[in-house]
């Protein structure tokens, strides 16, 4: 795709992510919005907080979104796009109304959305529209002009996005002492949700059976062993694997859970496990805690040697396929051809989210979507 490409229609980029607490004092706030609406009392978010105080408080999240938001800006900045990019969390400071806020007082119009979230689901998706839709009510009550926000497709497959982890797995491997290397198994890990989300993810064709969910990550996943087979000629075994549960416990969630998957391992003789966060952009807290802590701690438990890959973070390819991305709409914008670049058997995903796609269970509006109340 040229780099001379106009991102007109666009006159901003916002990077929306979930925000996270920067201190003690942010940890209970951050998770009672986080859980607004279903009662939870203070105690127990204390308790649900313990993970962000044994860290200070402060999630790694907000300093990895400012690094990628400089990542962002410097490859606009050497390719001549000539796009602002701004940032808003759904759930702490800088806030998604805030920055909305901003943007228009700052005369932008219309504005691409990139979310910190690869793959379909109603967490990694439609509850990103909702909060833009949320926003852009708030605007409206204000009295202020209401900009059009599209969200850029999945980039689950995207070059930019599945390479850099490949490339964490290789690094990984690498770092095993050489008598296990070649017979360590890959354990791709990402955000269990419970199973009910997984099986309505994406469009309404894809649901049933972990949905587009659960079939993305596998995609990616094969992309990745494919790779390392190509650069090692190693074919490792693999399994997708869930972290991170909160809900109910009869309430059925994706699994095995990564710590329950290392034990399994362990018996069946596995020498050692490379856990690859492919569902993640970046090292937050369920990477931090859930892998390099509590799974890494269970490891060391179970006698398994272990290595944990890198997020794509702020990789500089990382930062080129989000400027693709934006140009790639900006072209079916204005009506022109334009090659969508996805790796995988799924091709590209779409631009506009189908009525139907990762329904919520109480509806509510949602923006950028067939269904929008703000086209």
């Amino acid at each position: 795709m040229s780099d001379l490409c106009a991102p007109a229609p666009y006159d901003a980029l916002l990077l929306l992510s979930f925000g996270g607490p920067e201190g003690p004092d942010d940890v209970v706030p951050f998770l009672a919005n986080v859980t607004r609406g279903r009662g939870i009392p203070e105690e127990r978010l204390k308790e649900v907080g313990k993970h962000y105080f044994l860290f200070g408080g402060v999630s790694p999240i907000n300093a990895q979104n400012r690094a990628l938001l400089d990542a962002l800006r410097k490859d606009f900045a050497e390719h001549g796009l000539d796009l602002p990019v701004y940032w808003g969390n759904r759930n702490w400071a800088p806030y998604l109304t805030d920055t909305l806020r901003e943007m228009v007082a700052d005369g932008h119009r219309r504005i691409a959305v990139l979310a910190t979230s690869a793959y379909a689901s109603y967490s990694g998706c439609r509850q990103y529209r909702e909060n833009l839709a949320e926003s852009l009510a708030a605007l409206e009550a204000e009295g202020l002009p209401v900009p059009r926000v599209d969200k850029l497709r999945h980039y689950f497959n995207h070059p930019g996005f599945v390479r850099p982890m490949a490339d964490g797995v290789l690094k990984s491997l690498a770092d095993l002492p050489e008598e296990v290397r070649a017979e360590a198994h890959l354990a791709f890990s990402t955000h269990s949700i419970p199973t009910s989300a997984a099986d309505t993810s994406g469009p309404e064709e894809t649901h049933g059976d972990g949905g587009a969910y659960v079939a993305e990550h596998l995609d990616v996943a094969r992309l990745i062993v494919a790779a390392v087979r190509e650069e090692t000629g190693t074919d490792h075994p693999w399994r997708l694997v869930y972290q991170s549960r909160s809900g109910a416990p009869h309430i059925p969630w994706l699994e095995p859970d990564i710590c329950d998957h290392l034990e399994t391992l362990r018996g069946e003789g596995v020498p050692a496990v490379v856990m690859a966060p492919i569902g993640f952009v970046s090292d937050h807290m369920e990477v931090l805690y859930d892998l390099d802590t509590e799974a890494t701690a269970k490891a060391a438990e179970l006698g398994l040697p272990v290595r944990r890959s890198a997020t794509v973070g702020a990789d500089p390819r990382f930062a080129a396929a989000v400027r693709e991305l934006v140009l790639e709409r900006a072209a079916t914008e204005q009506g022109r051809p334009v090659d969508r670049c996805a790796l995988g058997a799924l091709g590209p995903s779409h631009d506009l989210c189908p009525v139907g796609c990762c329904p919520a269970r109480a509806l509510k509006p949602a923006a950028a979507g067939a269904d929008s109340p703000y086209a």
